[in-house]
């Protein structure tokens, strides 16, 4: 069954060295987190805050080993007023084998006060 695992982090600066860093770190964890494997994941879209212009977050995903056939797709966010800055959203479509509540979302640095109520420590 295909479920999304969501997930966002911040970066203290728009540079891409951080960019690529910080977008691995957030894949990773959330595919760890749900027990997922790169073949169970059918898609990637990331997708960014306007301020973030620097590297396109997709290039990290693509250059981790074993991911260089996994769809990922970037862009950006709606530029809404007062919104939280540089911050970088993931959602992955993977099939796994738990119920929609069970799924673990993780919200990372600055991004735990988008959803407080799904972050995890």
């Amino acid at each position: 069954m295909i479920r999304g695992l969501r997930g966002a982090i911040t970066i203290e600066s728009d540079q891409p060295e951080l960019v690529w860093d910080e977008t691995a770190r957030l894949v990773r964890e959330v595919v760890a987190a749900n027990n997922v494997d790169v073949d169970d994941i059918a898609s990637i879209i990331i997708s960014t805050t306007p301020d973030i212009t620097s590297a396109f977050p997709a290039r990290s995903v693509r250059l981790m080993d074993g991911w260089q056939f996994v769809p990922v797709m970037c862009m950006h966010e709606m530029d809404v007023p007062n919104a939280l800055p540089l911050c970088i959203r993931v959602l992955i479509h993977a099939n796994v084998e738990v119920a929609q509540k069970d799924v673990q979302h993780l919200y990372l640095n600055e991004a735990i006060k988008l959803r407080p109520d799904l972050a995890q420590a």
